[in-house]
């Protein structure tokens, strides 16, 4: 009898401890084979860029957190090894996160000589909206937003958009303005024009640098909080390349993954191959 509640006691514990792999192994297929559906239809690579965090637990109980990340390399990475000829379609969902990585993919998907689309199921604010700008096209579920992109600077434990600190300083007498909050202003200034230039380059060749500028202004200038919600027909109205309707296999793939705390991406592609580099002679 000692013997028989020993193994049960085992086998329950070994239970436990596999279920949860067993779960995410069994996710992972789904979320690959939707990915391999979605690239068979559009005859794109498919990449996921997708904020989110999952919990796998026995019986829905949650034993640890698992963020299937990849940071923004491995969306660079993505994008490297998808041959020059072959389109790439991009499915975002992010509250935004640094300049420098969403701009390191916005110019890396720019850079891709073939056709780019992201794929909005829901927001892609922020960083988010600067990779949106590098596509040749932007499809949106109806609902789906995009955000301005007016950079945040922080001091102490408080973020200020850079145009507020701009106009702030403005509106003052420069003597009555600390010579902390005078240096932020400057940041701010710097921020400012550089966030524009790399909205412009991302858009000119789309849309003509005339209008890159203006859409520039709009996004960076502090016409909007930072949190406001730029609808599809609001983004198609200031001249984005916008296409309203999605995939369905695009929400049923957001269904896999349940859960939207992450503060970091996952990130998801299917490997492809890479041809050798030819031998040189001599």
């Amino acid at each position: 009898m000692v013997d028989v509640i020993g193994l049960m006691f085992w086998l329950l514990f070994f239970i436990i401890i596999l279920w949860p792999q067993l779960q995410l192994r069994s996710i992972q297929s789904a979320r690959m084979n939707l990915i391999k559906r979605l690239e068979g239809k559009l005859g794109y690579r498919v990449i996921t860029l997708i904020h989110r965090q999952e919990s796998i637990g026995f019986f829905n109980i949650p034993i640890y957190r698992y963020i299937d990340i990849e940071d923004s390399e491995a969306v660079l990475r993505a994008i490297r090894t998808t041959p020059p000829d072959k389109p790439i379609a991009l499915i975002l969902h992010t509250p935004g996160g640094l300049v420098l990585a969403a701009s390191q993919i916005a110019e890396a998907l720019n850079r891709h000589p073939s056709k780019k689309i992201v794929i909005i199921p829901h927001y892609a604010m922020s960083g988010g909206t600067l990779i949106a700008l590098a596509a040749n096209e932007i499809w949106m579920d109806p609902n789906a937003v995009l955000g301005p992109l007016d950079p945040q600077l922080t001091r102490g434990n408080v973020s200020y958009p850079a145009p507020s600190i701009l106009k702030a300083v403005k509106e003052k007498d420069v003597e009555n303005v600390s010579d902390e909050f005078l240096v932020l202003a400057d940041i701010a200034e710097k921020a400012v024009k550089q966030t524009k230039e790399i909205v412009v380059s991302l858009v000119k060749d789309n849309l003509g640098e005339d209008r890159a500028n203006e859409i520039a202004d709009l996004l960076v200038g502090g016409k909007w909080t930072h949190d406001y919600p730029i609808t599809a027909e609001k983004a198609k109205m200031m001249g984005l390349p916008v296409k309203i309707g999605i995939p369905d296999d695009v929400y049923e793939l957001m269904e896999l993954y349940p859960q939207a705390h992450a503060r970091r991406p996952g990130v998801e592609f299917i490997p492809h191959p890479t041809s050798p580099l030819p031998r040189q002679k001599g």
